[in-house]
This record gives C-alpha cells, structure tokens and sequence, in this order.
C-alpha cells in the first residue's frame, strides 16, 4: 500500500520550510522561461535530477513517476518539430523537464501537513471575503493524498485483468478505477462528517 508522497529524509531539501521550497521553485520557473537560454534549460535538467536523488527517493520511483509526464514531452517536442523548430522543442522539454523533476523532490521532501499549513497561511489575508482556508488547505492536502492512491488503484486493476487473461482495454480499466476513487472518496467523506470537522 502506498503512504504517500512523502519520503522521510534528512536532506537539505528536507529542512528547509516549505514557504522557502515552494518560493524557490517560482523563481527557478520565472528564470527558466524569463531567459530564453537553450544551454540553461539543459544544465537545469541534470541539477534538477540530482536535486531528486538528494531527497533519497528510489531512483526507480523517478522512472515509474516520469512514464506519464515523458509521453506529455515528446508530444510536446513533436509538435514544436512540426510547426516550429526542433530547438524550441528540445528547449521548452528541457524546461517543463526541470520543473517536473523539482517539483516532485518538493512534494518528496516536504509532509502533506506542511503544505496543507502553507496553503492555510497564504489564504488567510482572504478570509473576510469569504474563504476558509482551513477548508481549502484540507481539500489541497487530500488531492495530494490522492494521487498516490489511485496510481496504487490502477495498478491492482491492472494486475486483476492481466491474472484473468483479458486483454489491455481502457473502458474496462477506467470505469473500475473511476468507481473505486468516488467510493473512497465517499468513505473519506463520511469519516470527515462522523468525527464532526468544521474548518
């Protein structure tokens, strides 16, 4: 069963507050698309990359997490080829690369608490317009929480259809997955009701 995204460590990543992760992600996004350097985005990716391993995550956790993102740039690479050029492709992949690779040390090295309290603090300024923080921090924390989940959902259905011999089909796969997602969120939301949470 998977825990979460969390992966306890004592990097330097780890340490520092999530308030300082998350600034430091916005001005490494700003710098990548502010400055149209090809040679830049292309030495972020390798620092990126070992800013992933310092966290302490399996390297073959990356591999299974960038399945999904590495078909979105090839896509996106194979339409800047076509209609562009194949150097703004190999640029713009070299950036969102970076980012995602960030990205998820970020969510490796910081407790879903972590970003739930940040969240609730970013909000506060507007709550005399009618936004709960504690509300939205709770709905953030439980996407997160989420994620994990229904990687962990697909995989089980997967190996249930491949143990009964049926062959690969993305309706008998989904339509499991979706019923199964909407009943746990269902279960987690009687769970919230009963212990009687009012943010």
């Amino acid at each position: 069963m998977t825990i979460g995204l969390y992966q306890p460590g004592h990097s330097a990543l780890h340490r520092l507050p999530a308030g300082a992760k998350l600034a430091g992600l916005l001005v490494v996004s700003l710098a990548l698309f502010l400055i149209p350097s090809t040679a830049l985005a292309l030495l972020s990716v390798p620092v990126a990359f070992a800013v992933y391993l310092s966290t302490g995550a399996p390297f073959r956790r990356l591999i299974a997490e960038l399945r999904g993102p590495a078909v979105l740039l090839l896509i996106i690479f194979a339409f800047h080829a076509i209609f562009g050029s194949i150097a703004d492709g190999v640029l713009t992949v070299a950036r969102f690369a970076t980012l995602i690779l960030l990205a998820s040390a970020i969510t490796h090295a910081t407790p879903i608490s972590e970003m739930a309290a940040l969240v609730e603090w970013l909000l506060s300024p507007l709550r005399p317009l009618g936004v709960n923080p504690e509300k939205v921090g709770l709905a953030i924390a439980l996407a997160i929480r989420f994620i994990p989940l229904i990687a962990e959902e697909l995989r089980h259905i997967r190996e249930a259809q491949a143990a009964r011999g049926l062959a690969a089909n993305p309706l008998a796969l989904f339509v499991p997955l979706i019923i199964r997602t909407l009943k746990a969120a269902d279960e987690l939301a009687d769970a919230i009701e009963a212990r009687g949470y009012d943010g």
